[in-house]
């Protein structure tokens, strides 16, 4: 940094003073006091589209859970309820490509919405199927509580309602809520701790079937470097209470570990421009999914 001396010859200075205010006209000192008594404008909201593209490969015996795979799960669920019957050894191993459509918007700095489609395809060991629309969601974020400096760490819900496609027999609306605690270590934000809780509740249009309750209790945190890449990673505990499908056990209950690592591309404000998920959930067996996040934007600030 260059610091600047005083001059020590006060002509000199007032010279410079009376040179600066003829070069300034005098409207230019008035329009800019208007400038600052005018009221901000309020910004434009985001809105874009939150394009997630996600392979997963599950291991037999389980349903597409983790942090946050509402698509996935409503994939798996309907697959598992339609062929029930035909499954005499229970569900397999099996392959999924899913791609999220949610158009979301920005409401405030604390506040989102978002809803769309979610189309997926499935490989259980006799080739890839169409691809085809297989659920819709509609839901919100919040901050609760913000930090912005304080000892109080900014508290987040995030709910989300995944109903799968079509509407007929054996359909699933799954509830996902998950409560997250943000403590951040500096003024910025750039770094600090992570601790939340994950609950999705699923119920099926069907007297046979039923999938008991899925909840993750996490903790982590996340970094974010002067290039504005930022990492973040969460590990912890999953317990599903299992599936079943007239009187047969579809997916047995567990708790095992999960984890999850996320690198971002962020701008200046902190809008997403590129994101990877890596997951990896022991269910027992561990399932893994791949997620690519890049949003398309109509509005960013």
């Amino acid at each position: 940094m260059l610091h600047h001396s005083h001059s020590r010859h006060p002509a000199l200075r007032a010279a410079a003073t009376g040179l600066l205010c003829l070069a300034i006209p005098a409207g230019a000192a008035v329009a800019a006091d208007d400038e600052e008594d005018k009221p901000a404008k309020p910004a434009v909201p985001n809105i874009y589209l939150d394009l997630r593209t996600s392979y997963a490969a599950i291991p037999a015996g389980t349903l597409g859970l983790g942090f946050g795979t509402t698509s996935l799960s409503a994939a798996f669920e309907s697959l598992a309820i339609r062929r029930g019957t035909t499954l005499p050894n229970g569900l397999p191993a099996a392959k999924a490509v899913a791609i999220d459509l949610p158009l979301t918007v920005d409401v405030t700095d604390r506040v989102s919405l978002y809803g769309g489609v979610s189309g997926s395809t499935v490989d259980i060991g006799s080739g890839w199927s169409s691809l085809d629309i297989t659920s819709w969601n509609i839901g919100v974020q919040a901050d609760l509580y913000q930090q912005n400096g304080g000892k109080i760490p900014t508290i987040t819900l995030q709910s989300t309602l995944t109903q799968s496609v079509p509407n007929e027999q054996g359909m699933t609306n799954s509830f996902n809520n998950i409560l997250e605690f943000d403590y951040a270590l500096d003024e910025d934000e750039t770094r600090g701790w992570l601790a939340g809780l994950q609950y999705t509740y699923t119920t099926i249009a069907s007297p046979f079937a039923s999938i008991r309750p899925n909840t993750i209790l996490y903790a982590g945190g996340y970094y974010q470097w002067p290039s504005i890449w930022k990492f973040t990673g969460r590990l912890g505990i999953q317990s599903f209470g299992g599936a079943q499908f007239a009187g047969r056990t579809l997916a047995e209950p567990f708790t095992q570990p999960t984890l999850r690592l996320d690198l971002d591309r962020m701008d200046d404000n902190d809008n997403r421009l590129f994101g990877i998920t890596a997951q990896i959930a022991w269910t027992p067996k561990p399932a893994y999914q791949l997620t690519l996040r890049t949003p398309l934007y109509a509005v960013r600030n």
